[in-house]
């Protein structure tokens, strides 16, 4: 789920991870090699992704970078800095190569569609283009324990989320405004990075999830194939021998 900016997530796990062909770490000795980065889990923060990213657009032996995404999604202002990052990275003049595990839906989609090319499995659950926001209310709970919340406020729309009392019609039309408008700007990304118009995105952009394969027959995704078809896929474009060297 793309989840607004006041929504709770769990952490982010994020790692930069180095694998050669036998599966063994490489980090040392020459030749171009493909950096690979690796976001997980729910996103929380871009901090580190966004500082990996960094760091691999400027190695001189590093030509292409493939971002591993295995993640239901997250906050909406997390996911748009790492989609940011990939444009500048690519902008710079590298290309970036985005792999979907298990699951790259929501959040994860709207970095992977920042890449030049997306690879998934046939079975990857992605899609699930949309933004929701919830917050729970104890107004009924607290009305049977007798208990109550004065609230002072500078003006109507102070105390939106408030959890002593349910949500009301002003707050209503207020959050679904900015769901509104957070869906529009998931809509362009996706848009912008699969070369569609935002007509032919919202056929599809109803909160439903995909297989990679049906995402492909949609054009969300390009290739389908495996982690290791990815880095293949990405050392094709970078002009690196098979089996790449990563880090």
């Amino acid at each position: 789920e793309m989840l607004t900016s006041t929504s709770s997530a769990s952490a982010m796990t994020l790692a930069m991870w180095g694998v050669s062909s036998n599966d063994d770490q490489v980090f040392g000795g020459f030749g171009d090699r493909i950096a690979v980065v690796e976001v997980a889990g729910q996103i929380s923060s871009s901090r580190s992704v966004v500082a990996q990213l960094r760091r691999w657009a400027e190695a001189d032996n590093v030509p292409i970078i493939l971002l591993r995404v295995d993640s239901p999604g997250g906050g909406v202002a997390a996911s748009q800095e790492i989609h940011e990052e990939i444009l500048r990275v690519r902008k710079g003049g590298k290309k970036v190569v985005a792999s979907m595990g298990t699951v790259a839906a929501s959040g994860g989609l709207y970095i992977a569609v920042a890449c030049d090319t997306i690879v998934a499995n046939p079975g990857t659950l992605t899609g699930s283009i949309g933004v929701i926001f919830q917050y729970p209310t104890f107004e009924r709970l607290l009305d049977k324990v007798g208990v109550r919340y004065e609230t002072v406020k500078s003006g109507p729309y102070k105390d939106v989320g408030n959890l002593s009392r349910d949500m009301n019609a002003l707050d209503s039309v207020h959050l679904q405004s900015i769901i509104d408008d957070t869906y529009d700007q998931f809509i362009e990304a996706v848009a912008e990075g699969r070369g569609m118009t935002k007509d032919e995105v919202r056929v599809f952009a109803d909160g439903r999830i995909f297989t990679g394969r049906q995402a492909k027959e949609l054009h969300i995704i390009d290739e389908l194939g495996d982690y290791h078809d990815a880095l293949d896929i990405a050392a094709g474009m970078a002009g690196i021998p098979t089996p790449p060297k990563t880090v």
